[in-house]
């Protein structure tokens, strides 16, 4: 993240993404897919690390290997194999959907994880132990416990989308888009912008 001025002359938090420039590499239609869509391919990856088949894909698009496809519905303009789409397609966006893979933080506790107390806190408190999860309220009856009950575990690494983050700033000579605020995943992740 980093931070630019508005022309209010406040300090504004920001995130940059490099969009594109992505090559359509499919076009699914309703007649032969059941359902229609555009498939887009984003940075080159060398012929020897793509097996045959997606070679195969890529050549019938005419287009160099890509190291990564995703699938987007709701294009408003026609497209066809092999064009291109930049970030200047952002220009007239105020609002844009990102979705992205969360930062993985492995086994967390339930103070962590779900926000408990612990000692000296009210909510799932226990005065014996600083950051246990309690009582899961388990006893003869039911004689188990409820699925969905909030205990340690996995944190993060899942998907993750955030909605209506403002764009700031489109610049298309590097194919940078300026987003209000922070988008899920690390420095470098892949993500899904949408209008």
């Amino acid at each position: 993240m980093t931070s630019v001025f508005s022309a209010e002359g406040k300090n504004v938090p920001c995130t940059v993404i490099e969009v594109g420039p992505c090559v359509v590499t499919q076009v699914k239609s309703v007649e032969k897919d059941g359902y229609s869509a555009v498939q887009l391919g984003y940075q080159e990856a060398k012929e020897k690390n793509t097996s045959a088949p997606m070679l195969g894909h890529f050549k019938k698009a005419g287009v160099t290997p890509k190291r990564h496809l995703a699938e987007f519905t709701g294009f408003e303009q026609e497209l066809n194999l092999g064009d291109t789409l930049t970030v200047e397609m952002f220009a007239n966006s105020t609002f844009v959907d990102v979705i992205g893979t969360s930062k993985g933080r492995g086994f967390q506790g339930v103070v962590k994880r779900h926000g408990f107390g612990g000692v000296g806190q009210v909510t799932h408190g226990q005065d014996d132990r600083l950051r246990k999860p309690g009582s899961i309220g388990a006893c003869s009856y039911p004689a188990k416990v409820f699925k969905g009950m909030r205990m340690g575990g996995q944190m993060g690494n899942e998907r993750v989308t955030t909605h209506n983050l403002q764009v700031l700033k489109v610049i298309p000579e590097h194919n940078l888009l300026l987003i209000k605020g922070s988008i899920p995943g690390y420095k470098g992740s892949i993500v899904s912008i949408i209008k």
